[in-house]
């Protein structure tokens, strides 16, 4: 007797990818930084909001991979070593952050603004279409 998992079911046709989608995701959320918001602003609307103090425009990359959002934060610590701290709690650091995105979801748009990142998305209505597949005849042995 064999176990069948979700994306290997013989009715399931094209959904090999499902599990190594899910375990990617999984891995990337581990990560805490940057934190982060995603909410619903239309019927097919989203964003994504990243709390990022302290970067600017220019220490920010975001790039579509496929189907994945990747945000990256490279922070310059320019001056640091002019300066002599008491307490140092706010460090200069780097990050990704990997967001899986669904067939038919796009980037709207990005923009920093007081210490957030907003990435809109948008999800393209998916229309039901009905079509007929044509059965050819074949003769035996071809």
């Amino acid at each position: 007797m064999s176990k069948l998992t979700f994306p290997s079911h013989p009715l399931l046709l094209g959904f090999d990818q499902l599990e190594r989608l899910v375990e990617r995701t999984a891995r990337s959320g581990a990560e805490g930084y940057p934190p982060f918001n995603i909410e619903v602003t239309g019927d097919h609307s989203f964003r994504i909001t990243l709390a990022l103090a302290g970067f600017r425009e220019d220490d920010l990359s975001i790039t579509l991979e496929g189907r994945q959002l990747v945000v990256r934060g490279q922070q310059t610590d320019t001056g640091a070593e002019d300066r002599v701290f008491l307490h140092r709690g706010i460090a200069a650091r780097q990050f990704q952050r990997v967001f899986a995105l669904g067939d038919g979801v796009d980037v709207a748009g990005a923009a920093l603004s007081d210490g957030l990142l907003h990435i809109d998305l948008k999800r393209h209505e998916h229309e039901d279409t009905i079509q007929t597949i044509r059965i050819e005849r074949k003769e035996r042995g071809n």
